[in-house]
């Protein structure tokens, strides 16, 4: 299935991002209209499929390797 207009503009958004977190979560509610947390959800969603990694496959790829790294920190941290 080709990319939706809505999955097209969040490629679009994150290929541009290049500030500060808290900017990006005002520019995600002003610019796409949704609450960071949404954004994020959707955005990790379509990055497994494989219309995002033919649509944009550096970015796609980037974003799967920031993610598994920080999943990867996340289970070596010890429990409190």
């Amino acid at each position: 299935m080709p990319l939706s207009d809505r999955d097209r503009r969040l490629l679009d958004f994150e290929a541009r991002w290049n500030g500060h977190s808290g900017a990006k979560e005002e520019a995600v509610r002003s610019d796409l209209g949704l609450t960071p947390a949404r954004y994020y959800q959707l955005l990790g969603r379509l990055i497994e499929t494989a219309d995002a990694v033919a649509a944009e496959p550096l970015l796609v790829h980037r974003l799967r390797r920031l993610r598994d790294a920080g999943e990867r920190s996340h289970s070596h941290r010890p429990a409190m």
